[in-house]
């Protein structure tokens, strides 16, 4: 039962948010936090908008992100001022990737908006970008920092095969998934800081793989509202669950054991990163921020005794600015 085990297989992680406030904070960070901006885009919908208009192809892409990826947006902001308009323009670039999927009804459909993406980074290596404010500020991105071209197509290649609204079938098929995209996101998040570290790639690959199933968890109730589940096969056949448990929002405990299973990789994936602690370059910390968000909702979905479908795990942390920015200052991941 996930009750009665969780205590063994989820030990505390070694740099966890409760661990956060045990240093006295420097001054002035309580209003600069505050003064972070929301989720909700000010003034022209993004959506909405057919281009840069009048604020730029760079605050296109920031406010893409605010929108559509706001937990991305917080960590961005925290990275150092010389890369950050560059990695704003790497998640505005995932971010278009990822609608692909949930904006189109036919397949064929999403599958010329995957190629337009693919052609889009074949020409933005030939210095010859289109004009979508993504691409060009992908494209400066690009030339800046010469950023590897193979994980930006791998990136391409694994939206594009998850076109198909299959389950994945087993935990190592997610995995995968995660690795070419969540991963694939964060080799070239460290190449635009500069890094080439083998502990911090390493670190990089159990982050990204934490994320994607994290991301895989966290949209299942969004996923089975339209009738659909992503979640392992493999896991959902050992504890006796269909995917029509899912559907009815299911709270029993063999669900709330698949659901635990899944959570429990995740878990893993992040210990084993933050076991690289010692050995990855302090520069390179910046850019997994994100396992605060991660293991946020690790911590919230075990309080909830793994049920994937209380309340609680859709509102928002409205102190997750603080905790990034102290697991910041900190220099911690």
């Amino acid at each position: 039962m996930a009750a009665s085990v969780q205590g063994s297989a989820w030990g505390p992680l070694r740099l966890g948010i409760p661990g956060l406030c045990c240093r006295r904070p420097p001054l002035g960070l309580y209003a600069r936090v505050r003064r972070l901006p929301g989720p909700e885009v000010s003034g022209r919908s993004v959506a909405a908008a057919s281009g840069p208009g009048t604020w730029g192809t760079d605050h296109y892409c920031l406010e893409l992100l605010r929108k559509r990826d706001y937990e991305g947006y917080l960590c961005s902001l925290l990275l150092p001022a010389e890369s950050r308009s560059s990695v704003f323009a790497l998640r505005a670039f995932n971010v278009e990737l990822a609608q692909v999927k949930d904006s189109v009804s036919e397949k064929t459909i999403g599958l010329m908006r995957i190629q337009f993406w693919k052609k889009t980074v074949e020409d933005i290596y030939c210095d010859k970008p289109p004009q979508q404010p993504v691409a060009i500020e992908l494209w400066k991105a690009v030339k800046r920092h010469n950023l590897t071209k193979r994980w930006l197509m791998k990136i391409i290649d694994e939206r594009e095969k998850n076109l198909d609204d299959k389950a994945y079938r087993n935990i190592k098929e997610l995995e995968n998934y995660a690795e070419n995209t969540q991963s694939s996101l964060l080799y070239l998040t460290l190449e635009i800081l500069g890094i080439k570290d083998v502990h911090a790639d390493h670190a990089a690959s159990h982050i990204g793989k934490a994320q994607g199933i994290v991301t895989c968890l966290r949209a299942t109730p969004y996923h089975g509202s339209r009738r659909k589940v992503f979640l392992p096969m493999d896991i959902c056949m050992l504890h006796g669950v269909s995917q029509e448990d899912f559907l009815r929002r299911n709270r029993d405990k063999n669900v709330r054991d698949v659901i635990y299973d899944i959570a429990s990789q995740a878990h893993l994936h992040l210990k084993h990163a933050r076991s690289f602690h010692k050995s990855v370059p302090v520069k390179a910390f910046p850019a997994f921020l994100q396992t605060v968000s991660l293991e946020d909702f690790l911590k919230k979905i075990r309080r909830v005794d793994f049920d994937i479908f209380h309340p609680s795990l859709q509102q928002k942390n409205t102190l997750l600015p603080l905790y990034l920015y102290m697991q910041s200052w900190r220099k911690r991941y």
